[in-house]
């Protein structure tokens, strides 16, 4: 745990809100261009999105869950609004001019509503997880369990809300086979590059940053102390 000045740390704040509105925008726009992988039906957002759950589990991990909580807290409405707003202007991946925001579009509302709610259950259910694990001697096993919880309830809540009996005939009658093969890219990718990145980050971070004692941290910032024998990278 690290205590950033009070400047650092507020800018800290913004730049990560501004990092998880943008992918939530990004992802939102992905999520409406299908793909075929092997046969499979997904969507090009299931290789943006992992990007999210990286920057939550090192904001837990280097200031702490309650500062991981207010990132959400404050990236929830704005990333509804802006997600709806890029959707709607580039709807399916063409620009449709400012006209389109004259006219309320349910299909795209729906997506935006559906990534609002699994934004909040996937990124607080990660953070628990995370929170819980991360004194365990292996550093990996934190990030790897967190994202695979955290993932897969985000997945399931946005598919179902955003898809099911949804107004796309593709989409309604596929959600069920992309979601679960949008999972398992989301996994694979985590689990493969954002897992080990996610340590190499870490441990760079862990050189840079001015280090506050472990248990006074972990006792300001609402959290558990560590063991005493944990190793450097959790």
């Amino acid at each position: 745990m690290f205590e950033l000045p009070a400047t650092a740390q507020r800018n800290a704040l913004v730049a990560l809100i501004a990092f998880h509105i943008t992918l939530i925008i990004a992802s939102n726009y992905l999520v409406q261009l299908p793909i075929t992988l092997w046969g499979w039906h997904t969507t090009w957002g299931a290789f943006s999105f992992p990007f999210i759950f990286l920057a939550t589990d090192l904001t837990v991990r280097l200031i702490g869950k309650p500062a991981a909580r207010i990132v959400i807290a404050r990236v929830m409405l704005p990333a509804l609004v802006a997600s709806y707003i890029v959707s709607v202007l580039f709807h399916d991946g063409a620009f449709a001019g400012w006209e389109s925001l004259a006219t309320f579009n349910t299909f795209v509302f729906r997506i935006s509503l559906a990534s609002f709610m699994a934004y909040v259950l996937g990124q607080l259910l990660d953070i628990q997880v995370f929170d819980r694990l991360r004194q365990w001697p292996q550093w990996w096993i934190a990030p790897a369990a967190s994202g695979i919880v955290g993932q897969a309830a985000d997945t399931l809540m946005f598919f179902s809300v955003a898809f099911w009996r949804s107004s796309n005939p593709f989409m309604a009658a596929n959600w069920m086979e992309i979601a679960l093969v949008d999972y398992v890219i989301k996994l694979l990718v985590s689990l493969a590059v954002f897992v080990p990145l996610y340590g190499a980050l870490l441990k760079t971070l862990l050189k840079l940053l001015p280090r506050q004692p472990l248990v006074a941290a972990a006792r300001q910032n609402g959290s558990t102390p560590p063991h005493k024998n944990n190793s450097c990278l959790r």
